[in-house]
Order: structure tokens, then C-alpha cells, then sequence
């Protein structure tokens, strides 16, 4: 009985000085949302629309470089566009290929520039794009011209500008 006394006692101890030690926490940091206030579209899943226009060849040392310009037609950005591109013989054998990606999202409506390299070969007659993204499979349609938000370098920033001269 005297022991169980002891530990009761020792228990109301315990807990007299863990109080003052708990109240002494600083309070939490306030934390704010970063995308507060914007509206973020999630990447598209599923089959995404693309148009390209015709890619533009130019051969480099021992690679082919082809440009292809490709606009989103679908309602929400894709993540990843791919372009595997494989060459073929004139017997329709085949002989190479190269890939390209855009990383990160292309949005609605825009337009963006997707390299593709792959090696030279003396004997490459005919070529196929097989287009794809991170979440799914890509329907492409050829267009003679694409038109919309091409994404252009950024301009020279306003420092490298000569300031005006002050007037009189």
C-alpha cells in the first residue's frame, strides 16, 4: 500500500513539471498556400490532340536535325510530349531513329518546338513520328501552317537598353 502511495505521488510530480515544459512550445509558423489564387490545370489523361506542321530538315556532321513545331488542340496541358521518329531503307527495312521531348507542359493552345535528332545513314529514304506523352497516347494531325502562341525566346532584358537621355 506504502509503495502504490509512492508511485502516485511520483506520477503527480511527473506531471507538475511536464506542464510548465509543454507551454513553453513556440507556436507553429504561419503557412500560406503557394498556388493561392491561381487556377491549375491538371495534365491531360488519356489521348491528347496535336497539330505539327511540316518538320524542317538540315543535316549536321554525322546526325539529321529535324524541327517540329507542334500546337496543343486538346482542353488541358500535356506533360512530356514525345516524338519517336524511326527511318527506313528503300526496301522498307529499318535502319535508325532518333526521339524528342518537350519537358514539362505544353498548355492549350500553344505552340512549341520539338528537336528530334537521329544518326545519319546513307541509306535513309522514308521516315514515321510515333507521338506520345506521360500519360497517354497522342492522335497528331499534319497542317501546312500552325497559328497561336508560339513560345519565343525572352527578349534582352530592359538593363541592356541605353536609358534615355534626360531633356532639358
Amino acid at each position: 500500500m506504502n509503495r502504490a502511495r509512492f508511485v502516485f505521488a511520483a506520477a503527480l510530480v511527473g506531471a507538475g513539471l511536464a506542464g510548465p515544459v509543454l507551454a513553453q512550445t513556440p507556436p507553429a509558423p504561419q503557412l500560406t498556400p503557394l498556388l493561392a489564387g491561381r487556377n491549375i490545370k491538371p495534365p491531360l489523361k488519356g489521348i491528347a490532340a496535336v497539330d505539327f506542321a511540316k518538320p524542317t530538315r538540315s543535316r549536321q556532321g554525322d546526325m539529321v536535325i529535324e524541327k517540329i513545331q507542334v500546337k496543343n488542340m486538346s482542353t488541358a496541358p500535356i506533360a512530356r510530349l514525345t516524338i519517336d521518329e524511326t527511318w527506313y531503307d528503300k526496301g522498307g527495312a529499318t535502319i535508325g531513329g532518333g526521339k524528342g521531348i518537350l519537358k514539362g507542359l505544353l498548355q492549350p493552345g500553344e505552340i512549341q518546338t520539338v528537336t528530334v535528332e537521329s544518326p545519319y545513314n546513307a541509306k535513309m529514304s522514308a521516315n514515321q513520328y510515333r507521338f506520345s506523352h506521360a500519360n497517354g497516347g497522342v492522335t497528331p494531325k499534319q497542317v501546312n501552317k500552325l497559328e497561336g502562341d508560339t513560345k519565343e525566346p525572352a527578349e534582352k532584358p530592359a538593363a541592356a537598353k541605353p536609358a534615355p537621355k534626360p531633356k532639358k
